[in-house]
């Protein structure tokens, strides 16, 4: 899964990954260093716990490198992000799940 290349696409304000002719997103809306990440989209035919995850996890390195703040709405990627306590120091103060 290291091989996966994450495309963030700021006109259409998510982030991509492209496997044959599947698109995997996660859309976000940005507000003052803050990325709320608000829907996770999969196609069937790639769904499984292991691309999500790495998807996610490509997702939260990307935030962290540009030292912006995460906030994860989207149930997904809140379970997933309370579930590895270390992107939990990526949530702005105050936000706790």
């Amino acid at each position: 899964m290291n091989d996966l290349t994450l495309v963030n696409n700021e006109f259409l304000r998510q982030f991509e990954i492209h496997i044959d002719d599947n698109l995997a997103r996660i859309e976000y809306s940005e507000q003052e260093r803050k990325i709320f990440l608000t829907k996770i989209s999969i196609p069937d035919c790639i769904q499984n716990l292991e691309f999500e995850e790495a998807f996610i996890v490509k997702v939260l390195e990307f935030i962290e490198d540009k030292k912006m703040r995460v906030v994860p709405t989207s149930p997904k990627i809140a379970s997933f992000v309370r579930k590895n306590r270390r992107y939990k120091e990526l949530l702005p103060v105050g936000i706790k799940l």
